[in-house]
């Protein structure tokens, strides 16, 4: 029993070793505040920012697939993993939000398969994903001064732009499918949207904002970028974890909205109309479908 617990301990220390170099590397041995961070050569060995690959399905292993559009809404404090920091003045660059990490690696061109919809017709270059995020607009004032003088001073000018403050959701679309070999219900995440307040729509105090689908990536094409950044671990701050891991383990709180469907893929609010609790209702039945599907292969 000793000896069992003893190797258990051993195993858990090196794979905490290995962990904790993804926290504040080198924060306990550092020298000068500019060490932190710094990774030495064993670190950098096991330092694998490579996502952990999908395996291959074929279409004939396949026995049954429901997709679903679900929404992450960033007021439930378990979703605050995604959203926070807003504000990275005095945090280092290994603490993003979701938003700033997409935005980053957009401009960076490491996010290339971005398209208007999540039926993915109309791709989006990184101009038009700008014109998104940015609104320019005149003051009362400047129009003034525009029809007094004809020119408009840049005081007067101006630009609203969206930040990671703004995001209020993100939507993501994936499909369940049962997997026949395995024989296991599975899930695998194929897009990420996040919503905010349409930027060219200036609201007063109060007033209801009016959320807008930003764009959406292909979650494919952003695993590598998101397997980059990690996660604040309020647990451990030694032990973080990659946005690719947390979305890929489902570690939030979503509703479904939408499911595919014959009726051109409705959402819920389409055959639900103004009454909150009977939405709600209608994305846990649908959730139920989903897993009793798992259940009733084995119980019949």
């Amino acid at each position: 029993m000793s000896r069992a617990f003893s190797l258990l301990s051993l195993i858990t220390f090196i794979v905490g070793g290995i962990l904790s170099v993804n926290g504040q590397a080198n924060l306990l041995n550092a020298r000068v505040p500019q060490d932190i961070g710094s990774l030495n050569d064993q670190q950098r060995e096991t330092n694998d920012e490579t996502p952990l690959a999908y395996g291959y399905v074929d279409d004939r292993d396949v026995m049954w697939s429901k997709t679903v559009w679900e929404i992450i809404d960033l007021d439930e404090r378990v979703n605050f993993p995604y959203y926070y920091p807003t504000d990275t003045l005095n945090l280092g660059p290994e603490r993003r939000s979701l938003f700033d990490v997409l935005k980053k690696n957009l401009s960076n061109n490491n996010i290339k398969e971005v398209y208007k919809s999540a039926y993915f017709h109309e791709k989006l270059t990184y101009e038009e994903i700008q014109e998104r995020l940015v609104a320019v607009d005149t003051t009362d004032a400047g129009y003034e001064q525009f029809n007094a003088d004809g020119f408009v001073d840049p005081q007067f000018i101006e630009r609203r732009r969206i930040t990671a403050a703004e995001i209020r959701q993100y939507k993501i679309k994936g499909t369940w499918y049962v997997d026949k070999r395995l024989g296991e219900l599975k899930y695998r995440l194929l897009a990420l949207c996040p919503v905010a307040p349409d930027v060219a729509v200036k609201t007063a105090n109060g007033e209801q904002e009016d959320l807008v689908e930003l764009f959406w990536v292909w979650f494919p094409d952003a695993r590598l970028s998101l397997n980059k950044n990690k996660v604040f671990n309020s647990r451990n701050s030694s032990q973080p974890i990659t946005y690719d891991h947390l979305l890929n383990s489902r570690r939030f709180s979503s509703t479904i909205y939408k499911e595919e469907n014959v009726y051109e893929d409705r959402e819920v609010k389409d055959y639900i109309y103004e009454d909150a609790l009977r939405m709600l209702l209608e994305s846990e039945k649908i959730k139920s479908e989903i897993r009793d599907f798992e259940q009733d292969l084995w119980n019949n």
